[in-house]
């Protein structure tokens, strides 16, 4: 049984599309056990530090403020 000419790269399409779709759900599902227990935890035991972002010094800004452009004829 062969696969007709026109119908090649749809085949080809439907093929790739399965195995990449085989590979991430592996993966996805095995990322759990090839992670180490250190990375995931580091989120959980972050402190953001308040009193840093306070004490910054504030930015100047160079240049007019952004207005989008709504009407696309008005330039």
């Amino acid at each position: 049984m062969r696969i007709r000419e026109e119908n090649r790269n749809m085949f080809l399409l439907a093929t790739v599309t399965l195995c990449c779709g085989a590979v991430a759900g592996t993966l996805t599902l095995l990322e759990p056990v090839f992670q180490p227990a250190s990375d995931r935890l580091v989120a959980e035991r972050a402190v953001i530090d308040v009193t840093r972002i306070s004490d910054q010094t504030p930015v100047r800004v160079v240049g007019a403020p952004f207005e989008p452009n709504v009407n696309p004829r008005q330039r």
